[in-house]
């Protein structure tokens, strides 16, 4: 069995290279796969967690295209076939905010408090930057309203897999 955490907080390394250099070595530390997210980004929790299972079943079922399930999860969040495309949704200089996900055959929680500092805020996704990032349309907003902008995000999600 798997276990997926989400984290939410403010990262202590600063810097995108750095971030990555020390999620990556925590996540060996660990031993379990950790991936941040702008948080921003983020449309919900169901989001996350969606794109973590979504990554995690690709993994099992040998279906997956990253090498990494922590770049397979950043792939599904993102909505984007290509890892390339999908990493706008990740880390750069700029985050001031991060949604971590962490996958562990483990049941105890990992310690990431050398990575963020976690504000138990949970997600305050900026729906203008999450309506450009998944290129959601004026006309898809006037069809369902502002409110179910995250599901429409899910839908994106779930149809990573539908145009392989």
């Amino acid at each position: 069995m798997k276990w997926i955490r989400l984290h939410w907080g403010r990262p202590i390394v600063r810097g995108k290279a750095e971030f990555v250099s020390a999620q990556k070595d925590l996540s060996n530390s660990e031993g379990c796969t950790i991936q941040a997210l702008n948080a921003d980004m983020v449309a919900s929790e169901r989001h996350a967690l969606f794109a973590a299972e979504k990554a995690e079943k690709a993994f099992h079922d040998g279906r997956n295209v990253a090498k990494d399930l922590g770049m397979e999860i950043l792939r599904y969040a993102s909505g984007e076939r290509q890892i390339g495309k999908a990493l706008w949704m990740g880390v750069s200089d700029e985050t001031q905010r991060v949604a971590i996900i962490t996958v562990s055959s483990k049941e105890k929680e990992p310690n990431l408090e050398g990575l963020i500092e976690d504000d138990a805020i949970g997600p305050r996704p900026r729906m203008d930057l999450i309506r450009e990032a998944f290129k959601i349309s004026e006309e898809e907003i006037s069809a369902v309203g502002e409110a179910k902008i995250p599901d429409l995000v899910l839908e994106r999600v779930a149809l990573v897999d539908a145009y392989r």
